[in-house]
């Protein structure tokens, strides 16, 4: 039986100890303060709460704590599959109740227990997992009868849709490849995904004055969207741009540099008068709520099914897509996945309609991002990503420290500040070769809540938020590596 992980997340530990995504610091006044209460569901626009209400049955405060649990969760999980290794397995969130953690080693269970999740051993670690998968791309891409493929971390497995009749080609074709049969379970499905691509309304952007695609995420000088939307050197009206990079089959994402004079906002169409805003971008697991916005069907939420999924269109093979069981239909293509606050992917393509439901595939937006070589545009109006070598010196106030690996500390000088409502901008540069991380804490009114974060493997890092008035604080985590950092931040 799962074991409830809502208070556990939240339970204090030692200083240097990931309690869902929450870090106490080692300095003086680093542990929560009493400032006034201030409700998190602050933080979410109208529009998001509504559609989870419509999809997911959830009034506004069971949809609030199931997000700040689960962005929690996945604080956590980016942290302990970095210390587990070739141990780790994958992890998953169910509702707001339960955060589980696989390993292969049961030397790990504790490590898992300890930063508030519940753990299970497994044969197969995810790295095994993702080495298979990526056999099967190599023998059953473009194979007709067999739509999609992918690791699900819950099962331990990797899952081959196939349609009847297509099981025995699959199997023959998995044996040669020297993939264990034990790591692979069968699924016979009648779906038969396709691009969702040409249906006219709503708000969207046209390429060539025909087709019509949903704009993705605001990206440095233009938009990330779908591939299949357009090729290289395909026009756009609404706005007015040009693929500049394009790539499918094979991946699933467009950049689109769009014309002086279009505006780029950091935030997403919520199809009830308003917008989301994007605060940055970071991978969710499975079992994550998200919700998705095209032009077609406006909002439609539901969860992450799995990652690293192949699915083999009529046009080819697309590999690495976000596997859930949020609804889509053509026009939606290109459009906006987000979980919370935060940049998922751009919808690829799905079997099934908004009417009856159905399964749909998204290009992870950071691949997108990376290829294109831009930087997603978040509410604060400019780039998410870190900037390696950045001395901090152009924001409003500073800080400095020493942390050793494994420390974290809290700032201004171990306390917090009250924020009036608007941007936030703050600036980590870290000592050479070490990986420290910069975290960005709301207090909710019982707890310190994370609402943004650079977490890559750089010293250096770089983090936007727009959020409402409240008492906040900077955290520098000391990842790995030791020694001196310096950081700036501006807020409203």
């Amino acid at each position: 039986m799962r074991r409830s992980r809502t208070r556990a997340l939240v339970a204090a530990t030692a200083a240097t100890t990931l309690v869902g995504g929450l870090w106490t610091a080692t300095v003086a006044n680093a542990s929560p303060v009493p400032a006034p209460e201030s409700d998190a569901i602050d933080k979410y626009e109208p529009g998001l709460l509504r559609a989870m209400e419509r999809d997911l049955g959830l009034e506004a405060a069971e949809a609030v704590e199931l997000m700040e649990f689960q962005a929690d969760a996945n604080i956590a999980a980016d942290r302990l599959a970095k210390d587990l290794a070739d141990s780790y397995a994958g992890s998953w969130v169910d509702g707001a109740e339960a955060f589980t953690v696989a390993v292969t080693d049961k030397s790990e269970v504790a490590q898992v227990e300890k930063a508030g999740a519940e753990a299970v051993v497994v044969d197969h670690s995810l790295d095994a997992l993702d080495g298979w998968k990526a056999d099967l791309d190599e023998v059953l891409a473009d194979t007709k009868g067999v739509p999609s493929f992918y690791v699900d971390v819950e099962s331990n497995q990797l899952v081959v849709d196939v349609h009847r009749g297509a099981k025995a080609k699959a199997a023959k074709a998995i044996r040669k490849a020297g993939i264990p049969a034990s790591a692979v379970t069968f699924e016979v499905t009648n779906a038969q995904p396709r691009p969702l691509i040409d249906v006219v309304g709503g708000n969207a952007y046209y390429i060539n004055g025909s087709s019509r695609c949903s704009v993705g995420f605001a990206a440095t000088g233009g938009f990330v969207t779908a591939g299949h939307c357009g090729g290289v050197g395909a026009s756009t009206t609404s706005p007015t741009g040009t693929f500049t990079v394009s790539s499918f089959p094979g991946n699933d994402y467009g950049y689109v540099d769009v014309a002086s004079g279009n505006a780029l906002i950091g935030a997403v169409n919520n199809y009830s008068g308003g917008t989301v805003n994007v605060s940055g971008y970071s991978q969710a697991g499975v079992g994550t709520s998200v919700c998705r916005s095209g032009s077609t069907t406006g909002w439609h939420c539901g969860s992450i099914q799995a990652l690293n999924s192949t699915v083999t269109y009529p046009q080819g093979s697309v590999y690495g897509l976000i596997r859930t069981n949020v609804c889509a239909e053509p026009g939606d293509s290109g459009g906006s996945l987000l979980a919370g606050t935060l940049a998922q992917g751009m919808t690829s393509g799905g079997s099934g309609n908004c009417s009856s439901g159905g399964t749909t595939y998204f290009q992870p937006v950071g691949e997108a991002l990376s290829a294109a070589g831009v930087s997603l545009i978040t509410n604060g109006g400019g780039g998410g990503d870190p900037e390696p070598g950045d001395d901090c010196s152009d924001y409003e106030s500073s800080f400095s420290g020493s942390a050793s690996s494994g420390s974290a500390y809290a700032h201004p000088s171990g306390g917090y500040f009250y924020s009036s409502a608007g941007s936030h901008a703050g600036c980590l540069d870290g000592p050479s070769g070490a990986d420290f991380d910069l975290y960005l804490q709301r207090w909710s009114g019982s707890s310190w809540s994370t609402v943004a974060q650079g977490i890559t493997s750089s010293p250096d890092e770089t983090v936007t938020y727009s959020g409402s008035s409240g008492y906040y604080r900077w955290v520098v985590d000391a990842y790995s590596g030791s020694g001196s950092y310096t950081g700036g931040y501006n807020a409203p």
